[in-house]
């Protein structure tokens, strides 16, 4: 169903009197909404972010950490298994707590972005743990919620520019974007010449499993087109229906052998698509707890670590600003001002919802843009987020089904994500070398060094360098100057540490 159009703010939207029972706890008839529109909303909300529950343990779940271990200690199927319960249990709990305490129609999930940094720019450091990784998420959650009681979080966002801001995300989604290419073998290492990297196998897009990836990109692009709801959970689920049926009549086989070793190129790249042999099964929630809080910081040191609770702060603390305020445009609750109702205690569930995930080892919750499709479809209040919260338990029975899915049939909604982020790098603007040429090299810097923490530290250093020398120091708020300064010394510290003479 199409959005009502134009819907009135809040500030000028008539207030019925406030009946008693479901109706007056969400306060569903003085938003103007119904019952059957809440329902509604919330299944559409959860069918066009059910997605993360197959993608996060594609993404958390098939990468071992610094000293070799998938997440749970066991091998690569049985750490998807776990991610895609505790996926589905954290974000059910949350939304189910965004509905009732917030009242506000937004769902919450594993950050798409904020998984992919934890993976490769936290676990996968020398010496680091799972455990570790997500103890720093912990950290970072226990800050945000600090600076939410206090008052303070409103004062830290408006030390980073704005446009900045956008260059940071709009660099997460082509970091995205270039996992899902490799991660498909779409696009590979060359191996020998100048060029790294090169168009599928040989310059070719050879093998079925790559005909998959393009055949599920397209189907998604074209529903989304179509504006077809749930487009990239179809696609996936499209994708791994056509992959089983595809191995089950070519018999291709996986890239890599039971040792581990590469013999086929045009082989699966990750789980060999088969039904399993159950779908249903009782969730092992095994992961919840395992967390370590300070490991990370025997491991890399106070500054290194310090750093990177401070990108996954920023990563996680910008977004939930705009969604909610963007969600709340869509329907038309906002008040004079712009602001969300309950933003207090919107903000305050999500900053819970931070700690939640990395207590929960499978990286930060944050609320997800994709809540605007139940508003779409009619919802206004958190008995939306209820419903949402309710499908997400329910689906952690359903984990089975995770080892199905092949790389080449879940990448391309990676690949989509980047697009919807790209988007915003519209919001830059690039006739003000100010802002544009740091907006660049974070945005560049990210996929070309496979790391979001270079590409962020790279942005903050140049802009307040250009700042600097243009005689513009006074405009740099004292935050942006710190943090700066912590930037060089994580990009210096090896020679840092030689002038030092320390090891």
């Amino acid at each position: 169903m199409a959005k009502p159009s134009s819907p009135p703010t809040a500030a000028h939207r008539p207030s019925p009197a406030r009946s008693g029972g479901l109706d007056g706890f969400f306060r569903i008839t003085e938003r103007g909404s119904t019952l059957s529109r809440e329902v509604r909303g919330g299944l559409v909300t959860f069918f066009t972010m059910a997605y993360i529950v197959v993608l996060n343990p594609l993404i958390i779940g098939t990468q071992q950490d610094g000293v070799g271990q998938f997440l749970g200690g066991g091998d690569i199927v049985k750490a998807q298994t776990l991610v895609a319960a505790g996926t589905a249990l954290v974000a059910g709990v949350m939304t189910l707590l965004m509905g009732v305490v917030a009242n506000y129609p937004l769902a919450l999930a594993t950050g798409l972005g904020l998984n992919a940094f934890v993976t490769f720019g936290i676990a996968k450091l020398p010496e680091m743990t799972w455990a570790d990784a997500m103890g720093l998420i912990v950290i970072e959650g226990v800050i945000i919620l600090v600076l939410v009681l206090t008052g303070f979080r409103q004062a830290v966002f408006k030390a980073i520019p704005g446009q900045l801001k956008t260059a940071i995300s709009v660099g997460i989604g082509l970091f995205i974007t270039i996992i899902g290419l490799v991660d498909a073998g779409f696009v590979r290492r060359t191996g020998t010449g100048p060029v790294p990297v090169e168009l599928g196998i040989g310059g070719t897009l050879n093998g079925w499993p790559l005909l998959i990836f393009v055949l599920g990109f397209l189907a998604i692009v074209i529903m989304m087109v179509r504006k077809v709801k749930a487009a990239i959970l179809y696609g996936i689920l499209g994708g791994t229906v056509l992959a089983v049926i595809v191995e089950a009549i070519g018999n291709i086989g996986g890239q890599f052998d039971a040792t581990g070793k590469f013999v086929n190129p045009a082989g699966w790249g990750l789980n060999v698509p088969a039904l399993p042999d159950k779908v249903l099964d009782v969730p092992d929630f095994s992961l919840i707890g395992n967390f370590n809080l300070l490991g990370s910081f025997d491991k890399l040191g106070f500054v290194a670590a310090l750093l990177l609770v401070f990108t996954l702060l920023l990563a996680d603390f910008f977004d939930t600003m705009g969604t909610m305020v963007a969600v709340g445009a869509e329907g038309g609750l906002l008040d004079e001002h712009g602001n969300p109702p309950n933003s207090d205690k919107i903000l305050l569930v999500d900053s819970v919802a931070a700690i939640a995930g990395g207590a929960g080892s499978v990286s930060s919750n944050t609320s997800y843009i994709e809540s605007a499709a139940g508003v779409g479809e009619g919802a206004r209040t958190g008995l939306a987020s209820v419903v949402t919260g309710v499908m997400f338990l329910l689906a952690t029975f359903l984990a089975p089904l995770v080892k199905v899915v092949p790389y080449e049939a879940a990448t391309p909604a990676l690949v989509v994500v980047g697009f919807l982020m790209m988007q915003q790098v519209r919001g830059i603007d690039w006739d003000d070398l100010d802002i544009a040429i740091p907006a660049f090299l974070t945005i560049v810097l990210m996929p070309f060094t496979y790391s979001i923490t270079v590409g962020i530290g790279a942005g903050f250093v140049v802009y307040t360098l250009i700042k600097v020398v243009r005689g513009k120091a006074s405009v740099i708020h004292p935050l942006l100057w710190a943090v700066s300064a912590l930037f060089v010394i994580y990009f210096a510290i090896t020679p840092i540490k030689e002038v030092l003479g320390v090891g």
